[in-house]
C-alpha cells in the first residue's frame, strides 16, 4: 500500500483505498459505475446530504429511498404538498431542514429549470444550502475542486495534523488543510473517500490505524493516542425544560391533533396540544393548562433531548364521549403513522396510548 507523507501531500493513496473499500450507498456513484460513464445525479447528492446532516447513514437510507419513490425528480418534490413532505420527513429531526428542502426544490424548479447550479456560489444562492452542502454537492455531483468537511473529515484532519485547537475554533484551520489536500482530479471521490475513512477506519474509538492509507503521515499516531483528537471544548450542561402534552381520545378512536406554527422549533409539524414550552422557558405542567375541561388522567412523563436542551413533558390523557370543538382536528389513531408527527410527539402519544404506533422509531 502506498502511504501519504505530509512533505509530499497526495490524494492518490486515499483514492486507491477508496477504489477498493468504498461504501455502497443508494445515492452514490461508485468508482466502478463512474468508469462506465455513469454520473452522479445532483438531486440524489443534494437530497442525501441534507438528510445526512446530524443523522446516521443507516437512518437515512429508508428515508432517501422513500423520497425517491414518491418524488423521483426535484421538480416532483417542488410540486408536492408541504404537509406531505413534512410527514415523509417525520422522524429525521431538525425539521427546518425539511422546510428548506421544499423551498430549495421549488427554487431549482422555478428559477433554474429543474437543474441545480454547478458551482459552490450558485448552490449557496439556493434556500437552505450553506457552505458544507454547497461544497459537497459541487464536488460530488459536479466534480468541482471544493473542500468538503463534515464530522468524519474533521476527525481525519485533526489526527493527520495533530490539531490541538479545540473545536469549533479549529474548523477554519481544518478546512484550509482539506483544501490543500483536495485534488483537481476526482475531488468528488476524494470527498467521499475522506468521509468513508472517518466512518470506517478513523473512527472516534479504537481507530484501525494499521489499515489507514494515511498512517505513515498521521501526526496524532506518531505523537500520542489518535483518540485524543479532535480536541473538543468542554460541553455545557444542557438546560432542562418542562411542559405538558394532552392526549384526548374519542370512543371511536380519534385523537385531537393540531399544527404548529411554521416558524421556530418543530415548525409546521403536527402535535397533540401542549403548553407553551420553548428552548428558553418552561410551560405549565398540570391538567389545569389543558385545552378544555375533561377528566384528565396522568400518564407519566416523557423525556426528549433536543440539540440545545432537554424537554420533560407531563402526559395527560382524557377519554372524550363526543368531539369537542377545539383548535385542531380529530384524526383516527390508526392513521397516526401518516401524520407529520415529530418523535417527541410520538413519545407523548405512546405514553397515553401504548399501542398507537405498531413500530417505534425512537
Amino acid at each position: 500500500m502506498t502511504i501519504i507523507t505530509l512533505d509530499t501531500p497526495s490524494a492518490k493513496p486515499l483514492l486507491d483505498w477508496y477504489d477498493r473499500h468504498h461504501r455502497d450507498l443508494p445515492w452514490r456513484v461508485s468508482p466502478g459505475m463512474a468508469a462506465r460513464g455513469i454520473k452522479p445525479d445532483p438531486y440524489h447528492v443534494w437530497l442525501s446530504e441534507v438528510m445526512l446532516q446530524q443523522t446516521t447513514v443507516q437512518a437515512v437510507k429508508p428515508y432517501f429511498e422513500k423520497f425517491l419513490q414518491r418524488w423521483p425528480e426535484v421538480t416532483d418534490l417542488a410540486a408536492a404538498e408541504n404537509d406531505a413532505v413534512m410527514a415523509a420527513w417525520a422522524g429525521l429531526g431538525y425539521y427546518a431542514r425539511a422546510r428548506n428542502l421544499k423551498k430549495c426544490a421549488e427554487a431549482v424548479a422555478k428559477e433554474h429549470g429543474g437543474a441545480f447550479p454547478d458551482t459552490e456560489e450558485g448552490l449557496k444562492s439556493l434556500p437552505g444550502i450553506g457552505d458544507y452542502t454547497a461544497a459537497a454537492v459541487a464536488a460530488i455531483a459536479f466534480n468541482r475542486q471544493a473542500a468538503v468537511m463534515d464530522g468524519n473529515v474533521e476527525r481525519v484532519i485533526s489526527r493527520l495534523y495533530a490539531i490541538e485547537t479545540p473545536l469549533p475554533a479549529a474548523k477554519p484551520a481544518m478546512k484550509e488543510k482539506v483544501a490543500l489536500l483536495t485534488p483537481a482530479a476526482r475531488p468528488g471521490d476524494f470527498a467521499q473517500a475522506m468521509m468513508d475513512l472517518g466512518a470506517t477506519i478513523c473512527t472516534p474509538k479504537r481507530p484501525a490505524c494499521s489499515l489507514c492509507p494515511f498512517r505513515g503521515a498521521c501526526e496524532a499516531l506518531k505523537l500520542s493516542d489518535p483518540e485524543l483528537f479532535p480536541v473538543k471544548a468542554a460541553k455545557k450542561e444542557k438546560p432542562v425544560r418542562y411542559g405538558a402534552a394532552f392526549v384526548a381520545v374519542t370512543g371511536d378512536g380519534e385523537i385531537l391533533l393540531r399544527r404548529r406554527i411554521d416558524s421556530g422549533l418543530l415548525g409546521g409539524m403536527t402535535e397533540v396540544p401542549t403548553t407553551a414550552w420553548t428552548a428558553r422557558i418552561d410551560g405549565e405542567t398540570s391538567a389545569a393548562a389543558a385545552p378544555f375541561e375533561a377528566a384528565w388522567q396522568a400518564c407519566g412523563t416523557v423525556t426528549h433531548v433536543f440539540t440545545h436542551f432537554e424537554l420533560r413533558l407531563s402526559i395527560w390523557r382524557a377519554a372524550i364521549a363526543t368531539k369537542i370543538g377545539a383548535d385542531g382536528w380529530w384524526e383516527p389513531v390508526t392513521n397516526l403513522e401518516a401524520q407529520a408527527l415529530p418523535t417527541v410527539m410520538k413519545k407523548a402519544i405512546a405514553a397515553a396510548i401504548p399501542l398507537a404506533f405498531k413500530t417505534s422509531k425512537g
